[in-house]
């Protein structure tokens, strides 16, 4: 008899280690950028990106992960060029753009962590949108935008921008689609020259639902507790 019901409770905290380990599918299928200028062809360059520790990928890819779902954009090394214009180059202008999606029967996600890196000095400018959607409903669960300024600009600055900062959804989801552009320039400052936008990383760390990781935990403890007064 005690030997079924340790079965019993082996076979439950089982059922809920196999729920938590369902985990999600992160499907890249745009990561690309535009570089231009006036005396320069205008060139793609294909982005790579780290989806939690697997890669670098380049789009489209899909990769199943049971950890908290982490999406790194490398702009810094894309190929042929960065996502980089002035500093010496010919060009002037360009863009980045990311689309991505997340899905799972899992716990909805809240949030992410989102960390924008970039550089820019004289005329540069990066400027930003992020758009989040629920796929079910349509539902905008986040639209945000931004912009990086050089010293040129009135509260501008030269150097190293950036965002690192938590981004709350208006609801939980478990099945949201990205859509992020980045616009590089240097408002026509000479090229080659010393005026300089650059993208250096653009990186997504997702959250869960509490509630949801909170009744997993509760949960386990509640099967051990109960194993533990039977004795």
């Amino acid at each position: 008899m005690k030997g079924l019901k340790l079965f019993g409770i082996a076979l439950s905290i089982a059922a809920v280690s196999v729920a938590f380990a369902s985990g999600w599918t992160v499907s890249v299928s745009t990561s690309k950028g535009i570089l231009f200028g006036p005396s320069v062809s205008t060139t793609q360059t294909d982005v790579p990106f780290i989806i939690n520790t697997f890669g670098p990928f380049n789009a489209p890819a899909a990769q199943f992960v049971n950890t908290l779902p982490q999406v790194n954009f490398l702009t810094t090394l894309g190929n042929p060029n960065p996502i980089l214009v002035g500093d010496g180059t010919f060009f002037t202008g360009g863009t980045y753009t990311a689309a991505y999606t997340i899905t799972s029967t899992k716990a909805p996600l809240t949030g992410f962590n989102f960390v924008v890196s970039g550089f820019v000095s004289g005329l540069g400018q990066i400027i930003w949108t992020k758009k989040v959607v629920d796929l079910g409903t349509s539902r905008v669960l986040y639209n945000g935008s931004g912009v990086f300024s050089g010293a040129s600009y009135p509260g501008g600055g030269d150097g190293i921008v950036g965002i690192s900062a938590f981004v709350p959804l208006a609801a939980p989801s478990a099945n949201v689609q990205v859509i992020e552009t980045f616009i590089v320039h240097i408002d026509g400052a000479p090229a080659p020259g010393t005026s300089t936008a650059s993208l250096l990383l653009v990186e997504q760390d997702w959250v869960p639902e509490p509630a949801s990781m909170l009744a997993l935990s509760a949960g386990l403890a509640g099967l051990l507790l109960r194993r533990r007064a039977k004795k």
